[in-house]
């Protein structure tokens, strides 16, 4: 699934151009096809059809792993989930690196450009909306946020007791980090993926948002990374520390890198750098 890193990265594709595309902002749209129905949350087809040629994409923001666009009279949210992806391209033309029989949604421009929706295992949703707080409600914080301070992240950890790993997890604690950016916070700070997270001091838990906010950053920086046929174009996995790494010694202490399942998700960690302590 792409994470915060990757969703960014689309992001700011789509507002600068990619290769030979142009951005997509102040482009008009001309008319849309749902190619499959299902990828469409909310509203019905006949009404989404029927309002969107005219919109005109003002801005395109981000939150957690959705991604908002901002029309003349609505807002366009998109969640990619498991193995969506979002291209701009010519009407005329198919990008040689994605399956058009894939494809979920199309948004035609006056322009000539076209965005794609592309979605292999039908998880990914498209919502239509005149408002987007309902939606985005119960997210947690962004990582980047100024307002998540160490001491409120602290605070943050103390009311629970749960698992960290499960918890970076939890898009309601935090929002945008999955498992490849939660296993390479933990390694970078030191903690266990089952160390309690109300078990940490502040010192703790101050070291596990700077490297949350690290590896964030080093992924935004690489372009996320390009591990499977959904999300390509990056280079955050040629520096990934334990993330797919099981057997390999680890870069800090040379010991093997180790792979556990934490509650239904494969872990990597380093059990000489980050013991289980409490």
């Amino acid at each position: 699934m792409p994470e915060l890193p990757e969703v960014e990265t689309i992001r700011q594709r789509l507002i600068k151009g990619f290769e030979q595309s142009p951005s997509i902002l102040n482009q008009r749209v001309r008319s849309c096809q749902l190619l499959w129905s299902g990828s469409l949350a909310t509203p019905n087809p006949q009404t989404f059809l029927s309002f969107m040629p005219g919109q005109e994409i003002l801005a395109v923001n981000r939150r957690a792993k959705f991604l908002y666009f901002s029309l003349s009279d609505a807002y366009l949210v998109v969640h990619l989930r498991m193995s969506g992806d979002l291209y701009l391209e010519k009407q005329t033309e198919t990008a040689p690196y994605r399956n058009p029989d894939h494809d979920r949604f199309w948004m035609d421009f006056d322009s000539g450009w076209r965005l794609v929706f592309n979605d292999m295992r039908k998880f990914g949703r498209v919502w239509l909306l005149n408002d987007t707080s309902k939606l985005f409600s119960k997210l947690g914080p962004e990582p980047f946020d100024e307002k998540l301070t160490a001491e409120v992240f602290y605070g943050m950890l103390r009311e629970r007791s749960r698992q960290l790993k499960p918890l970076l997890l939890d898009q309601h604690f935090i929002a945008g980090i999955g498992n490849i950016y939660s296993d390479e916070a933990l390694h970078k700070a030191g903690l266990h993926p089952t160390r309690v997270s109300s078990s940490l001091n502040g010192d703790e838990a101050k070291k596990l948002l700077d490297s949350i906010r690290f590896v964030l950053s080093k992924g935004i920086d690489q372009k996320g990374a390009s591990i499977d046929w959904v999300y390509r174009g990056g280079d955050f996995q040629n520096y990934f520390q334990v993330y797919q790494q099981e057997g390999n010694p680890c870069p800090r202490c040379g010991h093997p890198i180790e792979k556990i399942k934490v509650a239904q998700r494969g872990t990597h960690f380093c059990p000489v750098c980050q013991r289980r302590s409490s």
